[in-house]
């Protein structure tokens, strides 16, 4: 089985580096987004440096809702999910390993690209390692709540729209402790239960999150 989720896993990855116009569209976008706001707000250090948590954190949740969609939506359409649920084996497997995919494909080039968008906002050391801790911590929560959404959209033929009218308000609780962080670091201050709270919500998310998939996605075939 082990062996099964490992075959899934590489499948999905190497489709995912197959479509590179697909692969570097969220990080395309992010970078417009985060270019965009220096010339709309002005380029003034201490106004950056002020928006930068928000700018970046609002930017990686739309950059990672461009690739939702298709996280399903080819197993769907050609009968592989199917085929899945049919054979009898723990679905909650599987997506777990397609939820990683969109993780490392959508949101770990953000966090790898994030200290070239700490300097140009203008973020701070302090502001910077709290926004790393928090892109850590809460990518993942993006990837497994996102991902619900997704398998119960995944039988309809335009359900992007649908999924981002679900998911925007479920992400921001997250947004608003993950910009929280970012701004106690650049007073100086404790930034750790806002830390607490991100992790908590991902380790409820990670333990719930692939079986709620699971039945989305078998609710979907009917």
């Amino acid at each position: 089985m082990n062996a099964l989720y490992a075959g899934v896993f590489k499948r999905d990855l190497s489709l995912a580096f197959r479509q590179k116009g697909e692969l570097l569209q969220p990080l395309m976008f992010l970078l417009i987004v985060v270019c965009l706001f220096p010339i709309g707000v002005g380029p003034g250090p201490e106004i950056l440096q002020r928006i930068s948590p928000g700018v970046i954190w609002i930017a990686a949740i739309l950059s990672g809702l461009l690739g939702m969609e298709r996280l399903f939506k080819d197993d769907f359409n050609d009968g592989t999910l199917e085929q899945l649920i049919l054979s009898g084996l723990p679905l909650s497997g599987i997506a777990l390993s397609k939820v990683f995919t969109h993780w490392l494909v959508s949101f770990l080039p953000i966090i790898c690209l994030s200290p070239v968008l700490a300097m140009f906002l203008h973020m701070s050391l302090p502001m910077y390692q709290a926004l790393i801790i928090t892109l850590l911590l809460g990518t993942p929560l993006l990837s497994l709540i996102g991902a619900i959404a997704t398998a119960l959209t995944v039988s309809l033929h335009r359900g992007s729209l649908l999924v981002s009218l679900l998911l925007l308000p479920v992400f921001i609780p997250l947004l608003i402790f993950a910009t929280s962080a970012v701004e106690s670091a650049a007073m100086q201050l404790s930034y750790g239960p806002q830390v607490a709270i991100i992790s908590a919500m991902t380790c409820l998310a990670l333990a719930s999150a692939p079986f709620a998939i699971s039945y989305a996605l078998k609710v979907s075939q009917h």
